[in-house]
């Protein structure tokens, strides 16, 4: 591992090393990128995501197809080589292996926010946070796993943050956290019907209900299916009088104008004649 143009910290301070995984594997030494080799990733990553699990764990998921012992080792040179660097962010404890003390994780930073949210707390910024996936690209069980549990933590700090921003009246705020949220998952239908909430909160049954089929119409042509009964209910109020004018105007006359003007012909067709001296 190097780092590009990496320059002495002032006053022999401790070097800021920060790694992040979401959106993409990136180690900076001091804001330089550190060139790290796509296995040393793998190590790096996982340890970062598993802080607490012992060296056969991380072996374990690392190398899933290799027995236990050739694992280890593989591990332990993975380890070695890492360290031969000043430039390596873990630290080992005994059987463990974490990320160092000073060093930053982008996906604490994901977690930490979503904690904030659930104590009623605003956090500082919500919009960047966690906006990528984590590692795309990377395929591994461990990976995957992970990425689903860290899309879902965002969506429902974003949902639970929008709800909390419509409780106090912060009408624009909770819009911009429900519309990050249909960003991240247009098919999801929390966030549309937090959307559509909003604006009835604000008096605009316009934006409510266009919200409303605008998501009914993907749905119905992405999967087949009609919102929920839940989602429907939220414009009852609001389209009640509609349907019931509807219900309550006739259709419009359809005139012929091409013959004289008269009461419509009878759906039996026309009478049939009168037979001689029946009358």
């Amino acid at each position: 591992m190097t780092a590009r143009s990496r320059t002495p910290t002032a006053g022999g301070a401790t070097p800021r090393v920060s790694l992040h995984l979401l959106g993409g594997f990136r180690l900076l030494h001091d804001d330089a990128p550190v060139v790290v080799p796509r296995g040393l990733q793998r190590v790096i990553a996982l340890i970062g995501l598993r802080p607490s699990a012992t060296r056969s764990h991380l072996a374990g998921l690392l190398w899933p197809e290799t027995p236990e012992e050739r694992a280890l080792s593989s591990l332990r040179t993975a380890l070695w080589r890492l360290r031969q660097d000043p430039c390596c962010p873990l630290h080992t404890d005994g059987d463990t292996v974490r990320l160092g003390d000073t060093v930053h994780l982008d996906v604490d930073e994901l977690v930490e926010a979503a904690a904030r949210v659930r104590d009623g707390a605003v956090p500082r910024t919500t919009g960047p946070t966690g906006r990528h996936d984590l590692l795309p690209g990377w395929y591994d069980d461990w990976v995957l796993l992970e990425r689903e549990r860290l899309r879902q933590l965002r969506l429902h700090m974003l949902e639970e943050l929008a709800g909390n921003h419509l409780a106090a009246g912060r009408h624009g705020e909770a819009l911009e956290a429900a519309l990050e949220a249909m960003a991240a998952e247009p098919l999801r239908e929390t966030p549309h019907r937090l959307v559509v909430r909003i604006h009835l909160a604000e008096g605009n049954a316009f934006e409510a209900v266009h919200a409303f089929y605008v998501y009914r119409d993907l749905l119905l042509r992405e999967l087949r299916l009609e919102p929920s009964p839940a989602m429907s209910a939220l414009l009852a109020d609001t389209l009640a009088p509609i349907r019931h004018a509807s219900r309550r105007e006739p259709p419009p006359r359809r005139t012929d104008r091409s013959g004289p003007s008269g009461p419509p012909p009878s759906p039996r067709g026309p009478a049939a004649p009168t037979a001689p001296g029946s009358r």
